[in-house]
């Protein structure tokens, strides 16, 4: 195995030699970032994969509401060579779509529902991304995006509560402090074998 500045070297060769890239980020010792055009992900995400890079970690999005964009993100991982590569990829805020590449890796069908569920974002070639997911019943934009308000949607939804500026004391001998530290030290028990440590 090669050391992590040469692995970090080989990922930048297959990417820019597959794709044009529109910026390389260096996120730390293991991980690169690459963003590159939407239309280039499926070759890349293909590219990566037949080049080792099997796993995908995660997928999600970022609401960049100041440009109007989302950005997805992709992050794969090589066992045998050990580093993580984010591809990332910006599509239109309104109407955004981004068409499934669940072909290439089919753990994406989850993470795209999600994607789906809190940024609404489309994923056609995915049958079930429009499946709610988490969030049951929803009845507002999606909550990820930057728009939404969470007060607003609070004020409609729930019952208005009024909270006193101060405090009571529900337990003053602090019997609850006690009863914490009896837990914490029979845990501690149980995991020392009733050793002192």
């Amino acid at each position: 195995m090669t050391n992590s500045m040469n692995n970090l070297e080989l990922v930048k060769k297959v990417v820019t030699e597959a794709v044009p890239v529109l910026k390389i980020e260096e996120v730390d010792k293991q991980q690169l970032a690459f963003e590159i055009d939407k239309r280039d992900v499926h070759h890349v995400l293909t590219v990566l994969k037949t080049s080792g890079w099997k796993q995908l970690s995660y997928m999600s999005a970022v609401d960049w509401i100041d440009e109007n964009k989302f950005e997805l993100v992709y992050l794969v991982f090589n066992w045998e060579v050990p580093v993580y590569v984010q591809v990332r990829a910006k599509i239109d805020r309104v109407n955004p779509e981004m068409d499934s590449i669940l072909p290439i890796f089919p753990g994406v069908k989850y993470y795209e529902r999600e994607a789906h569920e809190f940024f609404g974002i489309a994923f056609p070639g995915n049958p079930d991304y429009h499946k709610q997911l988490i969030l049951e019943e929803w009845d507002d934009i999606p909550p990820l995006r930057k728009d939404f308000d969470p007060e607003a949607y609070s004020d409609r939804k729930f019952p208005k509560r009024e909270y006193p500026a101060d405090f009571s004391v529900v337990d003053p001998k602090n019997k609850s402090i006690e009863k914490r530290k009896e837990r914490k030290a029979r845990a501690n028990a149980l995991r020392t074998g009733g050793k002192e440590q």
